[in-house]
């Protein structure tokens, strides 16, 4: 059988790697082994979340995105700024200023994603009538979705098939720029400014889609200097446009979604630890009430991920003044001609599927004769999950010697013991000569 091929944003640089084990404990789906003094990476569990860039102390974990030159690959392009990229910046009186500066970097056009977040919104609201599933979890995140696929298949009919505010925008974007442009598709790119590196992933292995409407994600670390250096004045090719609605832009914080659909029985949750711990909830049947879960795997929300340039604390009080300044304006909830989109280019082209990570063989029979091998291959070990044998659980070490990656010598505690029994057998032969 062929192996599947995956593309990560998230990657190792192996001269960095100093084999200390940090990331392994804090991979939510068991992706990073350590093996002969290097961190190696299970294609198949990664969900691109980015927890193994925040913990690295080596900084051997990286993001790959798109570089700003990219957009040079085509004619027309199009920014897609997240609402996370205004969080970055302080004082901010309204996202004008962001528009312009992307404008002069060199982009024809900028779509915010904060619409897409408000088009996503009527969406939800729509999808939440006819459904009858309880809870619905949002499909905003990818890292969520993709952990689902791989821990929590059976919940994968809970994520509700409306596309993420980045696909919807994307589609909007380039139709009405290439109708008011009257140019071809094919030489318009569009451009999402990313704070996380699932959204890059997401780009090139899309969810509930044949292929996304995206181009390219340019991580905000890349084009953050160049618009904090100066003032941009408003760049002529602003125009006359409409804004996102400050609901759109809360979107970039955890409860801005639930918050914008303006339901009661919701969680907003963030960090991908504690979202584990709901999911396992709803797994279990313990929370029969609950309508909707908002889901972020980024403590704080998109503020928080990863490749945002500010702390994520201060970008959500950023964001959080931004939207009151908003509201003032009356711009809380502003009905605008953007938000006409049909509703069918809002849902999933093609159905979510689990992630097969946790199949030991094709053939039933052998699996079955694995999986009582790692059994007492696990009663065996110490069961203190210390990280130490490069794998996160003794569990996952008993997977990893079953599949012929690892063996028992690999844990230290067993290692400690045949050296010691070594050593009593060494001393009684010296005893008897």
């Amino acid at each position: 059988m062929t192996k599947t091929e995956y593309f990560h944003s998230v990657r190792l640089d192996k001269d960095k790697c100093k084999g200390c084990t940090n990331c392994i404990k804090g991979c939510p789906t068991e992706a990073i082994r350590v093996r002969e003094g290097k961190a190696k990476i299970i294609d198949e569990r990664c969900i691109d979340c980015g927890e193994c860039i925040r913990v690295c102390p080596h900084h051997a974990k990286i993001a790959f995105t798109d570089p700003l030159e990219s957009i040079k690959d085509y004619k027309y392009k199009i920014a897609l700024p997240a609402p996370s990229l205004y969080g970055q910046f302080r004082e901010l009186e309204g996202v004008e200023e962001i528009v312009s500066g992307l404008l002069d970097l060199g982009f024809d056009d900028v779509f915010e994603v904060a619409k897409g977040a408000d088009i996503a919104t009527k969406a939800i609201k729509k999808r939440l009538s006819e459904k009858s599933i309880r809870p619905l979890i949002s499909s905003a995140c990818p890292s969520i979705v993709r952990l689902i696929q791989v821990r929590f298949p059976e919940l994968l009919e809970n994520i509700i098939d409306i596309n993420s505010p980045m696909e919807i925008a994307a589609k909007k974007a380039r139709n009405d720029f290439v109708k008011d442009k009257n140019i071809s598709k094919d030489d318009t790119g569009v451009f999402f400014i990313t704070p996380c590196p699932a959204k890059m992933t997401a780009i090139k292995n899309p969810l509930g889609n044949e292929k996304s409407e995206v181009n390219g994600a340019i991580s905000i670390l890349e084009i953050y200097g160049a618009l904090a250096s100066e003032e941009h004045e408003k760049n002529e090719k602003i125009g006359e446009r409409s804004f996102a609605s400050a609901f759109g832009v809360g979107w970039a914080n955890t409860g801005g979604e639930a918050e914008a659909l303006g339901i009661d029985r919701f969680l907003a949750v963030d960090g991908i630890n504690n979202v584990i711990k709901v999911l396992e909830e709803i797994e279990n049947g313990k929370l029969p009430d609950l309508e909707y879960l908002e889901a972020l795997s980024c403590v704080g929300g998109c503020v928080g991920g990863p490749l945002a340039f500010e702390n994520c604390y201060v970008a959500k009080n950023n964001i959080k003044r931004l939207f009151k300044k908003m509201s003032e304006r009356g711009d809380e909830r502003a009905e605008q001609s953007y938000s006409d989109m049909d509703y069918s280019e809002t849902l999933f082209d093609s159905p979510l599927r689990p992630t097969k990570v946790l199949k030991l063989d094709e053939d039933l029979g052998i699996a079955m004769k694995m999986m009582k091998e790692l059994e007492k291959i696990e009663e065996d070990l110490p069961g203190l999950d210390c990280g130490s044998c490069g794998s996160p659980t003794c569990k996952s070490l008993a997977e990893d010697i079953v599949r012929g990656y690892a063996n028992e010598l690999d844990c230290i505690y067993i290692l400690k013991d045949r050296l010691k029994d070594l050593a009593d057998s060494v001393r009684e032969t010296k005893k008897t000569d």
